[in-house]
């Protein structure tokens, strides 16, 4: 062989080599990141080229499907029953859009790509089944979503049920809502839809149950009420409060007033104040115990904690560490910088209403092969011991007190054991905006099932002096709990 013969052979040889290094580190080392690149259009494409598992609610009815299509690049597409109720907790999965909340964190098994799926995949390969993707089974109680959605009807706002026992969430609802089903796929009716949503000042795609927080208002009086039987200032809720007639903020000439001055609110006992829900009193035993201890409390029932998943990442909820004295005393009447998602609130409720320990919430129980084969269960967790159980048992007295005596009457339910608190959270510059409605409240039925509650309304349609967490949001707690326990 002569030499520039030669030459070429070796340069192709090299070429060769190169071409099979780099095959193979493009098909070992990079194809992960190749698959998993968002500029990979086959991911969408595989995503609907055969059926998509379904998110199922507690007793197996699934509120999912996967329409056939047939189309150039996509079979099928992601259908709802009833999406507008359900859209909180799935989120949207479109082919021109990606996907949000469980069918976007559920993906893998929903796509059966989830490399647990692996067996299952090659099995069905094998013997010429279609490939389809698993089920994500939740906690979510159909009747509870049903009255809470229906509750809340065209009033913007939010509410969530827990299992005290558990963590369970029974129901998440969020209005005004939308339905994934008007952009699930790719033409220019979805994409109208898409942009008119989005544009919506009413924001129908923010799930305000996890991602928006709100000044609790008097709902946070409980968290007050928890740190000062914790420290020992107060024993009981027969407790005589040392609280003035007119109480000024520390280290300034405001006063804090209460709702009426007709209240008894001057050395009212821990009861009577939470009856008539006294700014004064908890104001003042606010600034008295200090931020740094309020604080503590506030952190043992969930706030300042960023990392609550259901899975869904809720946003977190605050109190603050560096408040002055008169902010401290604005903070513990939830007000000032304090802020709370209505996940958060039903969490208290929820530690309260089960002598003090807070479980982990979660919304997803099972994740399921096609074939029923369960792929993980969730295990309760017990995020923390909020208080006692003897500062509990005072808290329910208290809770209780207020739907018979004070400002819940409205949540009252024959039959059960009904503890709750009313909250109207004043908000916007110079507290100018309609003011937030809450209430949180837990339910005991006879035969030991519980349910723990939040509901906000942020009600633009009514008059500033009608609106009351005890007149708008009581009711909606009541369907909620009611439909959450069988009644």
């Amino acid at each position: 062989m002569n030499k520039p013969i030669r030459r070429v052979s070796i340069f192709c040889l090299v070429l060769v080599l190169a071409l099979m290094v780099r095959v193979n580190w493009v098909q070992g080392v990079q194809a992960e990141a190749w698959a998993s690149n968002p500029h990979n259009d086959r991911n969408k494409y595989d995503r609907y080229a055969y059926p998509r598992g379904n998110i199922i609610v507690a007793g197996g009815q699934p509120i999912t499907r996967s329409d056939f299509v047939n189309g150039y690049r996509y079979k099928y597409k992601r259908a709802w029953v009833d999406g507008p109720l359900w859209a909180p907790v799935t989120g949207y999965s479109s082919q021109a859009y990606t996907t949000s909340q469980l069918e976007s964190l559920s993906d893998g098994i929903l796509s059966g790509s989830d490399s647990r799926l692996f067996f299952r995949n090659t099995l069905d390969m094998l013997t010429g089944k279609e490939k389809q993707g698993g089920d994500v089974v939740t906690t979510l109680n159909a009747k509870a979503q049903k009255a809470a959605y229906d509750a809340l009807g065209s009033k913007k706002g939010a509410a969530v049920a827990i299992d005290p026992r558990t963590g369970a969430i029974l129901a998440l609802v969020s209005t005004p809502s939308y339905d994934p089903g008007r952009f699930a796929g790719t033409g220019a009716e979805d994409e109208k839809a898409w942009n008119e949503l989005n544009a919506d000042p009413n924001k129908p795609m923010l799930n305000r149950a996890l991602r928006e927080t709100y000044p609790p208002g008097s709902t946070f009086k409980l968290v007050t009420a928890a740190a000062a039987f914790e420290s020992g200032r107060y024993q009981n809720i027969e407790d005589v409060t040392d609280t003035p007639q007119r109480y000024v903020l520390p280290n300034t000439n405001v006063e804090l007033k209460n709702a009426s001055d007709d209240e008894p609110c001057a050395n009212a006992t821990l009861k009577v104040a939470m009856d008539y829900s006294c700014n004064t009193v908890f104001g003042k035993i606010g600034a008295d115990l200090g931020g740094e201890k309020m604080r503590t409390q506030a952190e043992r029932f969930g706030f300042n904690n960023p990392g609550i998943n259901v899975p869904i990442r809720a946003s977190e909820s605050f109190f603050p560490s560096k408040s002055s004295a008169d902010g401290t005393a604005m903070d513990s009447i939830g007000q000032h910088d304090t802020r709370a998602t209505p996940l958060q609130m039903a969490m208290v409720a929820a530690a309260i209403a089960n002598d003090g320990r807070l479980m982990a919430p979660y919304m997803v129980d099972e994740e399921r092969a096609s074939n029923l084969t369960t792929i993980s269960k969730h295990s309760e967790r017990q995020l923390s011991q909020a208080v006692s159980p003897a500062t509990a048992q005072k808290l329910q007295q208290l809770m209780e007190s207020v739907v018979q005596n004070g400002t819940g009457k409205k949540a009252q339910i024959d039959g059960l054991k009904v503890g709750g608190k009313t909250g109207t959270a004043q908000h916007g510059e110079n507290n100018a905006g309609l003011p937030f409605a809450w209430f949180m409240s837990y339910a005991k039925a006879p035969d030991g099932r519980q349910v723990a509650v939040a509901v906000v309304v942020e009600d633009g349609s009514s008059e500033r002096d009608q609106i009351s967490g005890g007149g708008l949001a009581a009711p909606i707690a009541k369907a909620l709990m009611k439909a959450a326990l069988d009644r």
